[in-house]
């Protein structure tokens, strides 16, 4: 009886190709195949709804961030693999951000917020790259007109 529902089993598969080959077909086969193996209640990692952080039951803490920092602190969450959410406040007139993490994350954000700041201070103390561009460029023009002045001398021509 087993036996007869695992031969009687079919699978339905759409594919959307310019001409369908035999490697299409093998890639949508694999690729279907490799889906089938995942689990189905894997939850979202990295940032996420807050919904979707609450689904996570493993409760959350939350932490503020002014608005300017929200993209520099994502690159940061990405690198220490932590799930956060990040919910607006338009209750206050600039509005604030909340970033949600869960709590088991809590020693993974400590780091990420301490290099987050690090990185935020070497950003305020770094001198922008367009006056350092500028201060060689007022170099090699002050050395451009020295070796001119060099150039131009007469050397006595005699016919």
């Amino acid at each position: 009886m087993i036996q007869e529902d695992v031969n009687q089993r079919t699978v339905s598969l759409s594919i959307r190709a310019g001409r369908l080959t035999a490697n299409v077909l093998a890639r949508a086969l694999r690729d279907f195949l490799n889906a089938q193996k995942k689990p189905k209640n894997e939850f979202a990692h990295g940032k996420q709804t807050l919904k979707q952080l609450m689904k996570q039951n493993a409760g959350a803490v939350n932490i503020e961030v002014d608005e300017g920092n929200i993209k520099s602190f994502d690159r940061v969450a990405r690198k220490y693999r932590i799930d956060y959410a990040v919910k607006k406040d338009k209750s206050v007139d600039p509005p604030k951000y909340f970033v949600f993490f869960k709590s088991r994350d809590q020693d993974a954000m400590t780091m990420a917020f301490k290099e987050f700041i690090a990185n935020n201070q070497k950003k305020k103390t770094r001198v922008p790259f367009k006056k350092t561009l500028q201060k060689f460029r007022e170099l090699s023009q002050d050395k451009n007109r020295q070796r001119e002045k060099t150039k131009t001398r007469d050397r006595g021509q005699s016919l």
